[in-house]
């Protein structure tokens, strides 16, 4: 069997970036791509990120009302390439001055979202609750919780939520700052039981980021990182929060940071993708626009 190299050093190979150095997790990526279930030939995600829309002037880089333009150019390459389904990685709104505002803006966002794909689901972010409750955002969402996890063509995945306080509290109607985000012991029991029921190779989508320990990072994040680990389940993280492209190799788990949608004016600012998985295959991420493409393959 060939070895697997994956790790820190990048270098550019046929327009993609490569990842590569010798890796004790390399082996067991191998496997679990391999070992999964006859597929039909894989699975493909549209991701978005931060997209902080709001009907409200631009301030300093970040340009709310012009979310809905590129948020539009995304549609229009998922409806091309046809995503079994869309993950938006949280902050689909920004803070508006009242609830009604706040509302409005939540509706007129996920208008243009719904529209893109049935099959979508939301990581709830600090802003998406900091004047809405998570019942207010999950309603208009039309999604039932805010952590869960679901299957496709051989493959599990997580949605996680750190939207609370170190007090356990969930974020809602400015009760909260957004350096204090934590991931509860009902939900980190939850996701310990959730990652011993199968086998299937796992993707973990998360708003706060779990790879850091600055103000970008849920608080419990190296707890979080040794449940992941020990599943010996979970390929790779993917994470918002910190507007802009960034990644880590962490005891062989892949957390891969997505550049925020709202940063910068006009097309040549936006960023989304799409994630390809195929049992036995690579793991790849096509960037577009100021998104990042990656690829972690055999070599």
């Amino acid at each position: 069997m060939r070895n697997l190299f994956l790790g820190r050093r990048a270098f550019l190979k046929n327009g993609s970036l490569l990842l590569a150095s010798a890796s004790l997790s390399a082996v067991r990526l191998e496997s679990l791509l391999a070992d999964s279930p006859p597929s039909t030939g894989g699975v493909q995600i549209g991701l978005i990120t931060d997209l902080h829309y709001a009907d409200k002037p631009h301030r300093g880089t970040r340009y709310y009302r012009e979310t809905l333009t590129k948020l539009a150019e995304a549609g229009e390459q998922f409806r091309k390439d046809k995503p079994d389904f869309v993950v938006e990685l949280g902050d689909l709104i920004d803070s508006a001055d009242s609830l009604e505002h706040e509302l409005r803006n939540l509706k007129r966002i996920n208008q243009d979202f719904s529209a893109i794909s049935k099959d979508r689901h939301y990581v709830l972010g600090n802003h998406c609750v900091e004047t809405l409750t998570k019942a207010e955002f999950l309603e208009v969402a039309e999604q039932k919780q805010s952590y869960y996890s679901f299957d496709r063509e051989g493959f599990h995945f997580v949605v996680l939520d750190a939207c609370f306080r170190s007090d356990g509290k969930p974020y809602g109607r400015k009760n909260s700052h957004w350096t204090d985000a934590n991931i509860p012991p009902a939900e980190v029991e939850w996701l310990q039981a959730d990652l011993q029921k199968g086998d299937k190779p796992t993707i973990v989508f998360a708003h706060q980021r779990l790879d850091v320990s600055n103000n970008h990072g849920v608080k419990n994040a190296l707890e979080i990182r040794k449940v992941l680990e020990q599943s010996g389940r979970v390929l790779a993280v993917f994470q918002g929060h910190s507007h802009r492209n960034d990644y880590h190799d962490i005891n062989g788990i892949h957390y891969c940071t997505l550049v925020a949608m709202i940063e910068g004016s006009g097309a040549e600012n936006n960023g989304y993708s799409l994630l390809s998985l195929k049992p036995g295959g690579p793991l790849q991420l096509q960037g577009f626009r100021v998104q990042k493409d990656y690829r972690w393959t055999r070599s």
